[in-house]
Order: C-alpha cells, then structure tokens, then sequence
C-alpha cells in the first residue's frame, strides 16, 4: 500500500485525514508532517518494531537517538523530573517555536511517563541520561502529535546525508511508499532547521545552530526583574534589595549565585543622576531586616535598553508605570504597580516612621510578587 496523502487545504477531507493519520501513528505507523522549520517523519515510541522501522528508514544507527516532539509545552513535564530554572525558561519562551531542547533527566524511572513505558521504552527515549525534546509551532504538528496521545519520536523526513525538507514534495522524493501517512501542510515557515540547545543546571550551549540565534537564547535563559521609581534613592532600591534577598532564600541560593542562575534584580529611576547611594532612611530600614546588600547601591537612570531586558517591571506609583510605558510604548504588558492596591508614597526627606511605613508596604507587595513570579517559574 502507498503512502496516503493529507492535504491541509482540502477542508473536506482534512480533519479526517488528519485524525487517521494519529491513529497510524499511535498503531506505529510512520507519519510525515510538516512542522515550522522543516517536514519530520515520526512514530509512535511505545512501539520498539515502529522505532526499528523508523531508523530504517531514516538510515541511522541504533546509538543514535531520536528527539521527542510533544503538541503542548506541557507535555513535558511527563518527561522531566527536576528541569533546571534554565531548561524552563527556555521552554516558556521558545515553545512552541524552533528549539530543541537536549536536558538532563538522570531518573527517567521516576517521571511521570514512566508510570506508562516499558523500560526497554524509557531507554530509547533516555540516553546518556538525556533527553531531546521539540515543540513545533505549526497547527498541523500541534494537532497531528496531540491528538496521536502517545509519545511521538521524531527527525527530519529526509534520508541520512539529504538536506531536510522544507515542503511536502522534497519529503516525498526521499519517503514516498516507505511512510504510511503523508500531511502537506505547505511549505515551511523558516528555510533552516531548529536551533538545539543542551542544557546542564544552569548552563547551556549550542548544539547547532538554526532558526534561534544566540542572542535571543541569551535573552531567553535570564529572568531580568526591574523596579522603577523616581530618583532610585529610596522605593525602588528597597523593593530591588528585598526582592533580591527574599529570592535568593527561597532558592536556596547565594546573592552571587543568582545571577549564575539567570536572575537579575535591578532598578532605576526615571528622573536621577546616576551613581548616588541609597538613602539613610532606605538604608536604616533593609539594615534592620538582614539586606545588608543595599549598602553598595548605586543609582541608576530609567532607559530604554533597561526596559526591553527587563521581563516584568514593577513601579512603585501609576506616574512611573506612564513614564515606563512612554520610553518604551510596547512595554505596556509587562510594566504593574508593585503593590496592586495602590501607590507607594515616597518618603524621601521624611522621618524614621514614614520610611518603616514605606517599607512596611513595599515589603508586603514583594512577598506578593515573589510568589507570583516564583509560580510562573516553575509552570512551564
């Protein structure tokens, strides 16, 4: 039997295609589909005869691994036991899209897909005690690899030493008659393959090089936190400062650790010079909690370049959220009062009472916002 043709454009015909093509795959057929950076060729895992067959005809040998590729972000989460604050962050911000992600998994028998494999599965899957994990981001391969509910082992559809291809016919050329299901989902939207990135603990590297360049993964792997207020003497320093502490505490790590780790705490002001100290009063109160590290601010001003690093901005009044939001109008999304229920009143010049309220309130509103972005850390 030759291999059945899925055309996305056919409306009448699609959806039913489309659901036979993940029952062949979740029956260990061998099914094309197109994905954002290059047309793949997958099988189901759960099936050692379907992955023999697979590596047949890609041509590679059995040392050789294949990557996973899930139709939700989520799905992984069935993969991995402890994914690294790195690995996560580059799934929450490059999936689904053109990354690979290679991570450490050295329990495969303790996750969640374990409770539903062989081991003879888990070791195809898991080498070295690693695993390779890609998202696509193509309706046809978000729907193909959800709807086949099983996990879907993958490479490119092309024969050992072939370019990859990048629409339904140069697949063909290699793969008609040795695949069961065939989808045309047109051409594909990059003319290069998925960047694969390794991740081990908090670093990374390059695996090779594709449709992700380097600056953006460097941007991806840190979690920049930025607190804005007026003269960056008084407000935003001690939410920077506290924060900073607070996190580093619940982490578990060292305050020089946290930047190893990819989080950065700053804050500036929209309306200072740079390089002044905090003030006594903003002083006085963190001293009294612990955060000695205040003693080495230094002021800095808002711009532009400070705001697009940043991922979430908190300012300490509506007044400096607009002045955020005018630098950078794009910057809408990301820009919140610290404390949601109001304005934190500044106290510069004021007396020992008004900075412990000050304080008081901006230590409230960090407890808050820790919580919150320390939960979008860890859902990935």
């Amino acid at each position: 039997m030759g291999t059945v043709i899925v055309t996305a454009s056919d409306t009448n015909t699609y959806a039913v295609g489309l659901a036979a093509a993940a029952d062949c795959l979740r029956g260990g057929g061998l099914v094309v589909f197109p994905t954002e950076t290059v047309y793949g060729v997958g099988t189901t895992v759960l099936r050692p005869e379907a992955v023999d067959r697979l590596r047949a005809v890609k041509g590679r040998g059995s040392t050789q691994p294949f990557t996973v590729h899930i139709g939700t972000r989520a799905q992984a989460r069935a993969l991995l036991t402890e994914p690294s604050p790195v690995a996560r962050r580059l799934a929450r911000r490059g999936w689904p899209g053109p990354l690979t992600l290679i991570c450490e998994e050295p329990h495969p028998d303790r996750t969640e897909l374990a409770r539903s494999c062989a081991p003879a599965v888990l070791a195809e899957i898991y080498r070295d005690g690693k695993v390779g994990l890609r998202c696509p981001d193509h309706p046809v391969a978000t729907r193909l690899l959800t709807g086949a509910g099983v996990p879907v082992v993958a490479s490119s559809a092309n024969l050992h030493g072939q370019p990859p291809p990048l629409d339904l016919s140069a697949a063909l050329r290699d793969l008609d008659g040795r695949v069961d299901y065939a989808i045309d989902g047109g051409p594909t939207r990059f003319n290069t393959a998925s960047t694969i990135v390794e991740v081990r603990g908090v670093e990374w590297r390059v695996v090779r090089a594709g449709a992700v360049d380097e600056r953006t993964l460097r941007r991806w792997t840190r979690s920049e936190i930025l607190f804005v207020c007026t003269g960056n003497s008084c407000r935003s320093p001690m939410a920077e400062h506290l924060f900073r502490h607070k996190l580093a505490q619940r982490l578990g790590l060292s305050l020089d650790a946290l930047a190893a780790a990819g989080y950065y705490v700053s804050s500036a002001g929209v309306a200072c010079g740079g390089g002044l100290p905090a003030s006594a009063g903003a002083l006085e109160q963190l001293t009294r909690r612990g955060v000695e590290s205040i003693r080495q601010h230094r002021s800095q001003p808002l711009t532009v370049e400070l705001v697009h690093q940043a991922e979430r901005i908190y300012a300490l009044s509506a007044e400096h959220r607009q002045a955020v939001i005018d630098r950078v109008p794009a910057a809408a999304d990301k820009v919140h009062l610290l404390d949601p229920a109001g304005p934190v009143s500044d106290p510069f010049g004021g007396s020992s009472a008004e900075y412990a309220r000050c304080a008081e309130q901006i230590e409230r509103a960090v407890d808050l916002r820790l919580e919150e972005f320390l939960n979008e850390d860890r859902d990935w």
